[in-house]
């Protein structure tokens, strides 16, 4: 349906009457226009001679254009062909001729722009909202190439100044004899320009045509500051620096991660004042907490949830308070592997590869099950099943810590069974992420392409299979061939500066890292690995070792529990806390009730009682199923709603952890072996 007439008349007449003065002058207009439209020929009239001058101001326009870049073309082969000028002076005048050309291109494709975007608006359905969206859209592109067109003349313009204060320098030092001091400034001054263009990348214009890269409208935003002098002054620097924060229309905020010019040094300061301040509040945290008889890392979440949206919201750079805290979590399974011996693996390895398995397994049955009673789509129920039966290793690794364990003769080793089973659910989340663009296509896919879909996980569950078998071949050549010798080395080398040992046993853990993923299996694993490949060379060595690094974990294990409690909404919690409570007690009772149905069916008969102290340290909720909804979320599985459940659940689950392990504790374990961490 397009628009009468009479409507197109009056949004012309609209357009017209923006250019005048007051509302009066507005309705004249439009009545004189309503009745030129009545009239039988004298609309007609009227609107032949409006196109008629329209067209002849236009065309003038057109023509004196093209006069102007004849002319301008002409004088640049004049400056080109000049020898009186200077090189310099030759580039700053072509340039400016240049961008004038350009200039005068982009008003007349502007022109034409406006006039299809008016055809195009009175052609339209008025009562489509979809086709007014499309317009809407399509005059958004438009302003966003116009101001990246403009914002690329602007810093053409600033070469161009750059260009002939470079033109007026050299004809200076012609007029004039230079000193030592000036020419050897002078050659300074030409290296550094030459260092400028070699470091430069042209980030933006290597970019801008790629696939997949749109134009965005940001906010440039400075940082208030109570002096309003200081302020002033501080914004010509960081006008410079571009030390502000951007924010799209999405309310994304965006910091500067590598600057056009690398040559000055510059520092997030946003990030280092979120640092020092998580560092001072988890000390009160973590002291109340140890008062109260809680684990330390409970005071770290707090912290974090002070300073979180849901509290002060203090913290401005959240992703990388968080990417730091991940480092907490590599050192912290790397002591989990320093403890955890090859000898120790080979012993319960069946029983760690088993466990996790049949516990997913049920898990994602009973998800289904549920699923279909509640109405939940299949895809939506495997992922959070599978979500939900993974359990925190960080956490289990510090109850561990403070827990002296002592084997009977022919018994298992619980920390040694819940190590394990913990390592294995962390190979299955890399390999339930490297599944996850499958059950993002199935949730769309029709049943027709069921079985595609199903040879296609089959096919990468075979990958993973492929990748840590790959793995441990490394391991077993890293342990033959190469670790006692580097691990000597190091020794040697450290003697009285243990700054080699700790770099050394830094990079060979991100080495470990690095090679699990490129494999395609979790990073933690490499961790892990790395850990129990250096504990093979005896007590010694791991006690040295632990003594250096325990330090930087315990650093590092703040800020990632500081990072767990940047997600945690308290008022969310309270407004649902009866539905929150109950689902929780729920996951946490399924998870004990399932582990100790599978490790009845899988542990020795001596070695039954432990099942009790595993079962209690598997019954809580990894907190990587924060990063899991995270992306579920972004990727349509999950909706907003589940995804803060699944937050609010993992929350209170981790909460009930240390009551649940203090229980098993006490029941299973004797007095003198007891002494939990706090």
């Amino acid at each position: 349906m397009k628009v009468p007439g009479f409507i197109s008349l009056w949004a012309v007449t609209s357009l017209l009457c923006g250019q005048l003065g007051n509302g009066t002058e507005h309705e004249d207009v439009v009545k004189h226009a309503i009745k030129l439209h009545r009239g039988k020929g004298a609309v007609i009239t009227q609107q032949k001679q409006w196109v008629m001058e329209s067209c002849r101001k236009l065309s003038g326009l057109l023509r004196q254009k093209n006069v102007v870049l004849n002319k301008l073309k002409n004088a640049i082969r004049a400056v080109e062909k000049d020898a009186g000028l200077s090189d310099e002076e030759k580039l700053f005048q072509v340039h400016t001729f240049e961008i004038f050309q350009k200039e005068l291109n982009e008003s007349e494709n502007s022109v034409f722009q406006a006039i299809h975007g008016l055809q195009r608006a009175l052609q339209g359905d008025y009562k489509d909202v979809v086709n007014m969206k499309e317009s809407s859209r399509q005059r958004l592109e438009a302003l966003r190439e116009a101001a990246i067109k403009e914002e690329m003349e602007y810093v053409e313009l600033l070469a161009a100044e750059k260009h002939q204060v470079e033109a007026l320098k050299n004809m200076q030092h012609q007029n004039k004899s230079l000193s030592m001091l000036d020419e050897i400034l002078e050659d300074v001054r030409k290296a550094a320009d030459r260092l400028e263009e070699e470091i430069e990348e042209h980030a933006f214009d290597d970019n801008k045509s790629v696939r997949g890269v749109n134009f965005e409208a940001v906010l440039r935003v400075e940082e208030d500051e109570a002096n309003s002098k200081r302020n002033a002054s501080k914004r010509e620097v960081e006008d410079d620096l571009g030390l502000s924060m951007l924010i799209d229309s999405q309310n994304n905020q965006y910091i500067l991660t590598k600057p056009r010019d690398s040559t000055i040094p510059r520092a997030d300061h946003h990030f280092i004042k979120d640092i020092v301040t998580i560092g001072m509040l988890s000390l009160p945290c973590g002291w109340l907490c140890t008062m109260i008889g809680l684990p330390t890392m409970f005071g770290y979440i707090i912290c974090g949830i002070l300073l979180g949206p849901s509290g002060l919201n203090s913290i401005k750079s959240i992703v990388q308070v968080e990417t730091l805290g991940e480092f907490g979590v590599f050192f912290t399974l790397f002591l989990v592997g320093l403890e955890f011996s090859p000898e120790r693996l080979r012993k319960v390895w069946k029983i760690s590869l088993q466990g996790p398995c049949y516990m997913t397994v049920l898990m994602i049955a009973f998800g289904l099950l549920w699923g279909h009673l509640l109405q939940i789509r299949p895809t939506q129920s495997v992922f959070i099943s599978t979500c939900l039966s993974l359990s925190s290793t960080p956490l289990v690794s510090r109850f561990l810590a403070g827990t002296v364990r002592g084997d009977k003769e022919g018994d298992i080793d619980y920390s040694s069974v819940l190590l394990g089973m913990l390592v294995m659910q962390d190979v299955q989340l890399g390999l339930f992420i490297a599944v996850m663009p499958t059950l993002i296509q199935a949730g769309v896919s029709t049943h027709s392409s069921i079985f595609k879909e199903i040879l296609r996980i089959l096919i990468l569950i075979g990958q993973i299979l492929f990748s840590l078998a790959a793995v441990f071949l490394i391991c077993l050549v890293i342990k033959t061939y190469l670790i006692g010798p580097y691990y000597r080395k190091l020794h040697a080398e450290s003697k009285g500066n243990k700054e080699i040992l700790i770099l050394g046993i830094s990079a060979f853990i991100f080495l470990m890292l690095t090679i699990t993923e490129l494999l395609d299996v979790s990073m933690e694993l490499g961790c892990f690995l790395a850990g129990a490949l250096i504990s093979s060379q005896g007590h010694m060595v791991t006690e040295e070792i632990m003594a250096c690094i325990e330090p930087i974990r315990d650093f590092l294990a703040i800020i990632f529990f500081a990072s767990i409690g940047l997600h945690v909404f308290p008022t969310f919690v309270i407004y649902e806390l009866t539905v929150l409570l109950f689902l929780t007690l729920s996951v946490v009772i399924m998870k004990f009730v399932l582990a100790v149905l599978v490790l009845s069916l899988i542990l020795p008969k001596t070695s039954q009682y432990i099942k009790w102290i595993v079962s209690a340290g598997l019954a809580q909720v990894s907190e990587f199923s924060f990063v899991l909804g995270s992306r579920a979320r972004r990727a349509g599985i999950i909706s907003r709603e589940v995804y803060l459940l699944i937050l609010s659940v993992t929350t209170l689950s981790l909460l009930l952890a240390p009551a649940l392990w203090r229980a098993a504790i006490m029941k299973c374990v004797p007095r003198p072996e007891r002494r939990l961490s706090t």
